[in-house]
Formats: structure tokens, C-alpha cells, sequence
């Protein structure tokens, strides 16, 4: 049996909902700016399916994810398939002043009663490198905007 530990980003970026939405929905691009993701790869055969490897120091982990919703410049949602078993939401909300929110929801099981005591050790770890990663893509976002101008 497992549990299920979620956690919730967000951050306001400064550059339109548009941009936000190309730059997130090009899978094998978030390499750039999430920090634990060494690879993604879109499947040729079946662009819906991606293989994801998260490597950080001796943690590896890799998995098979399904994109289970996209609704663009609102939603991609994923559950993966096979490999670590995890599931989220990226969601982009357009702000006035041309900006964008972006708000990220995941989870992922761990066994029983190690999962309590996982996320009381690592949560914030976790949810502070996942903010990070946001922070990354804010300057990213940011830099390729005034790029493409």
C-alpha cells in the first residue's frame, strides 16, 4: 500500500500567457530549467508518452509518463505508467499587464508509513527545489522573451 505525497508551486512570470504555454509545452525543453530532470524524451510513436529520468546524486528514477489533459495555455496534466509511480498538473493562468501564472501540482507514492515520515523529512526540500526549478524558468521565460522581441 502507498501513499500519496503532493505538493503545490507557483510563480508569477512576467511575459505573456502565450509564451509561457510554447516554452512548458515542448516536454524535452524542461531540461533547461528543472534542476532533478536529466532527460526528457517525446516517444515518436506515440507523441501522447514520454520517458522522463530524474538523476540527483545517487537518487535515479525514471519513468514513462501519459499526458492525460491538455487544454492549451490552461492545463497539461500527466499520470506516468510505468517506472516511478507520479502524477500532476502544470496550470497557466493569464494575468493582466501581460503576465502569467503558472502553478504546478504533483504527486507521488512512496510506500506506507515511510511516506509520513518522507514528507516531514523532505517535503519542503522538495517543494523549495521544485520553486526553484519555477525560478529557473521565470529567467529563462524572461530572457528568451526579450530575445524573441
Amino acid at each position: 500500500m502507498a501513499d500519496w505525497l503532493e505538493h503545490t508551486v507557483q510563480i508569477e512570470v512576467p511575459v505573456s500567457i502565450e509564451f509561457v504555454w510554447s516554452l512548458w509545452s515542448d516536454l524535452e525543453q524542461m531540461t533547461i530549467w528543472m534542476k532533478w530532470i536529466e532527460s526528457v524524451k517525446i516517444l515518436e510513436d506515440n507523441p501522447e508518452l514520454s520517458r522522463w529520468k530524474l538523476a540527483s546524486g545517487n537518487f535515479n528514477f525514471t519513468w514513462l509518463s501519459r499526458i492525460v489533459q491538455v487544454v492549451p495555455q490552461q492545463i497539461i496534466e500527466w499520470q506516468s505508467v510505468d517506472g516511478l509511480p507520479n502524477k500532476g498538473a502544470i496550470r497557466f493562468y493569464a494575468r493582466k499587464d501581460n503576465t502569467s501564472i503558472v502553478k504546478m501540482t504533483f504527486a507521488y507514492a512512496v510506500p506506507g508509513i515511510i511516506g509520513k515520515l518522507m514528507d516531514s523529512l523532505i517535503g519542503n526540500i522538495v517543494e523549495s527545489t521544485v520553486m526553484a526549478d519555477l525560478e529557473r524558468f521565470k529567467e529563462y521565460a524572461i530572457k528568451a522573451y526579450a530575445e524573441s522581441e
